[in-house]
C-alpha cells in the first residue's frame, strides 16, 4: 500500500450496505458498531458465535451461511474482514480493491484501505483515534480523552511517563468480576468501564452489551463465554479454569456479565474458584435489569401507597419442577412487586401456580423484552391473560415480568 497519513472521515451507513466477512470474536466485536450506526449488515461466514447468531436470530442482520463470493461486493459500501486466513483475506480485499470499495483488514493493516480506529462515544459525541499504527497509542490517547467527556477526574496525559509503568503492574494477575448493565452500554459504572479498557482478556457472557466489546483494544483476548460447551454445570466450570488460568499467566482478566454479576449470574461461583486458587479478585456490581429493565419502561418496582416491597426471582424452573428452590405459595400471597427473570419459557406455568394460591388474576401484568436497547418492546397485561398474550405478541428472551399494581401506577401511555 502507498505510505501516507491516513484521512480522517466519518461514514453515515445508515441505511447502506456492509459487508463483514468471517463469523469469530473479531466480527462480534465490530458488528454492534455497525449496526448502531444504522448499517444494512451482510455477514458472510460458514459459522457464527453465539452472539452473532442472536443478531440473526432478531432480524438484524443477514447471514449468508457460507464463504466469501464476489457477488456479496454488489451494492456494498464497505467492507469488514474479520477472518485469520491471509489467502482468504487477501482475496477479499483483492476484489474489494477492484470495485474501489474502502476494506478493514483485521489479519493485516498494513495491506488494508481503510482501518478502524479506538472510538469512544459520549451522548452525541464519538471521537475515534488513530494513532499512527500502534493500537496502545491510540487507545490510551482514546481512555484520556474519554475521561475528559465523562467528567470523572484528569486523565493522565500521554507525556507522562507513569501511564506506560501503571499499566502493567495493575492489570497483572487477577480477575474482576464486572456487571455489565442489562443492555444500554452507558449503563455500566465508570468503574466497570475503566477496568474493562485495562483488560488483557475479557470473558462475555451472550448478554452483555455489544457495544463494549468494539471498545477493546485490538490485543484483547476475546472469550466468548456463551460459546462454551457441555451443559451448564461443565460450562461453568471451563469458564472458572479460564478465568483462573488466565490469571495465573499473569493476565488481569475482566469477567463481563450482563446485569449485575451476583443476580443470577453465578458471580459467586467464580469467585469461590478464583479466591481457592488464590487469584485476587475484584467485584464492581452492575445495574441489575430486574429494577433497571421495569423502569425504562415506565414502570417503578416500589411506590409510595402502592408497593412497599419487591421479590426478585427465578423462573428458569418451572414451578412443579423438583429442583425449584422457589416458593411460589408464599410469593401469591405477597402485596407488593414480583419481578420474574428468565421467566418466559415457563409463564404460563408460572401465572397458573400464582393464581392457583391466590393470586388475583386481574393483577396488572406487564413483560419487558430486550430492555434499555434500542431493540425494547412492552406489553402489559393481567396474570391471568398475560402468557397468552406473550405467545401471541411474539415476544422472546431476553425478557423481565412484572406483576403488581406498580405495573399501572404511571400510566398505560407513560412510555413511547
Amino acid at each position: 500500500m502507498p505510505s501516507g497519513n491516513p484521512y480522517p472521515l466519518g461514514l453515515r451507513l445508515a441505511g447502506r450496505w456492509v459487508l463483514v466477512v468471517g463469523g469469530g470474536a473479531v466480527a462480534t466485536r465490530r458488528v454492534p458498531a455497525l449496526l448502531d450506526a444504522g448499517a444494512r449488515v451482510l455477514l458472510v461466514a460458514p459459522e457464527l458465535t453465539p452472539a452473532l447468531r442472536a443478531h440473526v436470530d432478531a432480524g438484524r442482520l443477514d447471514w449468508a451461511q457460507r464463504r466469501f463470493e464476489d457477488t456479496d461486493l454488489d451494492g456494498v459500501w464497505l467492507v469488514q474482514v474479520a477472518i485469520d486466513d491471509p489467502v482468504a483475506a487477501e482475496a477479499v480485499s483483492a476484489a474489494a480493491a477492484r470495485r474501489r470499495v474502502f476494506c478493514v483488514r483485521a489479519d493485516d493493516r498494513d495491506a488494508a484501505t481503510a482501518w478502524t480506529p479506538a472510538v469512544t462515544r459520549h451522548g452525541p459525541v464519538t471521537v475515534a483515534v488513530l494513532g499512527g499504527g500502534d493500537p496502545r497509542r491510540s487507545m490510551a490517547v482514546r481512555d484520556a480523552i474519554r475521561g475528559f467527556l465523562e467528567e470523572v477526574g484528569k486523565a493522565p496525559l500521554l507525556s507522562d511517563p507513569a501511564l506506560a509503568e501503571a499499566l502493567p503492574s495493575t492489570r497483572s494477575g487477577r480477575v474482576a468480576l464486572v456487571g455489565a448493565g442489562p443492555g444500554d452500554p452507558e449503563l455500566i459504572t465508570v468503574k466497570g468501564w475503566r477496568l474493562l479498557t485495562e483488560a488483557d482478556v475479557v470473558v462475555a457472557d451472550r448478554l452483555v452489551p455489544g457495544l463494549l466489546l468494539d471498545e477493546l483494544r485490538s490485543d484483547v483476548e476475546l472469550v466468548d463465554a456463551s460459546k462454551i460447551p457441555y451443559g451448564p454445570a461443565r460450562a461453568q466450570e471451563e469458564i472458572n479454569r479460564i478465568l483462573v488460568d488466565r490469571a495465573r499467566a499473569g493476565s488481569f482478566v475482566v469477567r463481563l456479565k450482563g446485569g449485575d454479576p451476583y443476580v443470577f449470574g453465578r458471580g459467586g461461583e467464580e469467585l469461590l474458584a478464583c479466591a481457592a486458587a488464590g487469584v485476587p479478585v475484584t467485584v464492581v456490581p452492575g445495574v441489575t435489569s430486574s429494577i433497571a429493565v421495569p423502569a425504562v419502561a415506565g414502570i417503578p418496582v416500589t411506590h409510595r401507597g402502592v408497593a412497599h416491597e419487591f421479590t426478585v426471582v427465578s423462573g428458569h424452573l418451572a414451578p412443579d419442577d423438583p429442583a425449584s428452590l422457589v416458593d411460589w405459595a408464599a410469593l401469591a400471597r405477597l402485596r407488593g412487586t414480583l419481578v420474574v427473570l428468565m421467566g418466559l419459557k415457563n409463564l404460563a406455568a408460572i401465572t397458573a401456580t400464582l393464581r392457583a394460591h391466590g393470586r388475583a388474576p386481574g393483577t396488572p401484568a406487564a413483560v419487558v423484552q430486550e430492555g434499555t436497547t434500542g431493540a425494547q418492546r412492552l406489553l402489559r397485561s393481567t396474570l391471568g391473560e398475560v402468557a397468552d398474550a406473550v405467545r401471541d405478541a411474539g415476544l422472546r428472551p431476553p425478557a423481565v415480568v412484572v406483576l403488581g399494581e406498580v405495573v399501572t401506577v404511571l400510566g398505560a401511555d407513560s412510555i413511547t
